[in-house]
């Protein structure tokens, strides 16, 4: 029993440190991209840790005689959610705000347990609480005063807050379907292995998005200082991360690694005031705090 609580803490704090990482990544590090296209930034924050990954873990090709189709659908899921649609959604959505309450778009994004707890449940046979419509719907009524405080929102389809809120949704749901299936794919193999392929199937989909999409020409555009960001994004906040968030999802359930990664949202409003000296109003304060307090009682 000991050597098991050690283990759940030791996935704990782990999940923890990824999410302070991707708070500052988000607030901090990302934005300063955001004179480039999003497919673009999102292929290249992908594939150079993934090119990085062959140099030190050649070796993982032979772990694909062991895979599943199982595996593979897990892969390719894992992805095209979390790598794919849900990394370009949260990316788009800071982009959108152009420095002007990042805090507001990350603690959006944050509403993933609702929608990792649900597929949890479905997948992962992990139980659900009785409770979890009344916390659940508390969690995205606090989101809208987030986003808009007592104003009503705009109905202009030029407004970037609405669109940011909306991408921040929608990565909400990825980042959250990612976690149960990368819970799932952890069952049968190590962290590392789980990494590498991640991120070798991403680069893969991000790929064929670039070219589809005819982004090859952003290559020109791409500046040094854009190149150092890249470097530095793929090998701290990026692979850096999702190797320890994956080392700690290993030893924890789903459901606490969504409480752990509250720090992401928590740690990004932190940096937002520290780097952009930007601050939430009262309302968003508290409607900030109420999500936050609904997500903790939604995975008690």
């Amino acid at each position: 029993m000991q050597l098991k609580n050690n283990q759940i803490i030791v996935g704990t704090i782990a999940i923890s440190i990824s999410a302070i990482m991707w708070g500052f990544d988000g607030v901090v590090l990302t934005p300063r991209l955001n004179n480039l296209n999003v497919i673009w930034v999102v292929f290249v924050l992908h594939a150079i840790p993934f090119l990085l990954m062959n140099i030190f873990l050649f070796k993982q090709y032979r772990n694909i005689n062991t895979f599943l189709k199982q595996d593979y659908i897990l892969l390719f899921f894992i992805a095209l959610f979390g790598g794919t649609i849900g990394t370009i959604a949260i990316v788009k959505a800071l982009f959108l705000v152009n420095f002007h309450q990042l805090s507001v778009v990350v603690l959006l994004q944050k509403l993933q347990p609702i929608f990792a707890i649900i597929l949890a449940a479905i997948l992962l046979k992990e139980k659900i609480k009785k409770h979890f419509a009344i916390w659940a719907s508390l969690a995205i009524v606090s989101s809208y005063f987030l986003t808009f405080g007592l104003s009503l929102p705009s109905i202009s389809m030029d407004d970037n807050t609405i669109k940011a809120a909306l991408f921040a949704l929608l990565a909400a749901f990825s980042f959250g379907s990612s976690t149960v299936f990368s819970k799932k794919l952890l069952f049968n193999h190590n962290f590392i292995t789980a990494t590498f392929y991640r991120y070798g199937f991403t680069s893969l989909l991000l790929l064929i998005l670039v070219l589809a999409t005819s982004q090859t020409e952003q290559f020109k555009l791409t500046s040094e200082v854009n190149w150092i960001y890249f470097v530095i994004i793929g090998i701290t906040t990026g692979s850096g991360a999702i190797f320890i968030f994956y080392y700690g999802l290993r030893r924890v359930k789903a459901i606490i690694a969504t409480i752990s990664e509250l720090l992401f949202p928590i740690s990004a409003i932190l940096f937002d005031y520290i780097f952009n000296d930007s601050v939430l109003s009262p309302v968003q304060l508290l409607s900030a705090a109420i999500m936050v307090l609904a997500i903790i009682k939604l995975t008690k």
